[in-house]
């Protein structure tokens, strides 16, 4: 079974339950996720399948979109809502402008401290297993970019505490918790994330994934590589064909760094990419 599956996750199921479930449904163990998200989280996940576990880390590099709830004045050790309250204010005074100037400052490259509750390692631990031990530790940053980032609704009070729906688009490894703990750093109180929402993954939408009621009752389309990445593609001749098969290094016959090489009948049979000690010449990065 070969393919990229678009789930629709609901929430309280971790990524890697998606993973075991599709896995059961398809029988095989060839089954990967190209991002994660929190059992909190819902929305847009990219499982790939057979042969195109191959091109996970295409699909992980692309960009994401996300809605996220923010509820001001409440932090917490895991930056979401499901976590331990460690601090509880009660100052609601933001205007809409305030708010909006507040999330303007965020578009472009920012360097973002990741969460304490994270899979990121340090010293070959993960950064979730220091803090379960409560052990302090200086947590890394990374850059990332906030490519747009705009106020949905109209703020309004939730439980003495105001709450604002925000949409964004980011860099691969931006981690929204953070970003919503900066911005209610900027806003000069502390701030939680209540819901998120995936919508998209570079060119895929999570108006086109499946429930996991859709996958049990079979009412699911897998897609193919060819539909799903964005790189030139380019159907080769039959003179071309056992070279290609044969993962031969070629003189090189496109202008792009790399294309996926489909053919006569429309199949992906591997990308090639340009030959780094001699780039007149082309190689074979992934084949199928």
């Amino acid at each position: 079974m070969n393919g990229i599956l678009l789930i629709n996750k609901p929430k309280n199921y971790t990524s890697r339950d998606i993973v075991n479930i599709v896995s059961k449904k398809f029988n095989t163990k060839k089954v990967g996720h190209t991002g994660t998200l929190d059992p909190l989280a819902t929305g847009l996940l990219v499982l790939c399948l057979g042969n195109h576990l191959k091109i996970a880390e295409l699909l992980t590099t692309d960009t994401k979109e996300y809605i996220a709830k923010i509820t001001l004045g409440i932090e917490t050790d895991t930056l979401d809502i499901t976590g331990n309250i460690l601090k509880e204010e009660y100052n609601n005074d933001y205007s809409i402008d305030t708010i909006k100037e507040v999330l303007n400052s965020f578009i472009g490259t920012i360097e973002q401290q990741v969460p304490a509750y994270s899979a990121i390692k340090v010293n070959g631990k993960k950064l979730y297993e220091y803090a379960r031990e409560n052990i302090k530790i200086d947590l890394p940053t990374r850059t990332v970019e906030i490519y747009n980032i705009e106020l949905l609704d109209i703020p309004s009070i939730v439980d003495n505490h105001l709450e604002f729906t925000i949409k964004c688009k980011v860099s691969k490894g931006t981690y929204i918790r953070s970003l919503v703990r900066d911005i209610g750093k900027k806003l000069n109180t502390v701030a939680t994330m209540k819901e998120l929402t995936r919508i998209k993954q570079g060119n895929i939408s999570l108006d086109n994934a499946y429930t996991l009621e859709d996958i049990d009752n079979n009412n699911y389309k897998l897609l193919n590589m060819k539909d799903i990445l964005d790189i030139k593609k380019r159907t080769i001749d039959n003179e071309l064909l056992p070279k290609i098969k044969n993962g031969q290094i070629l003189p090189k016959f496109f202008k792009e760094d790399k294309i996926l090489i489909l053919d006569s009948k429309n199949n992906p049979l591997g990308i090639y990419k340009t030959y780094e000690k001699d780039t007149t010449k082309c190689k074979p990065w992934k084949m199928f």
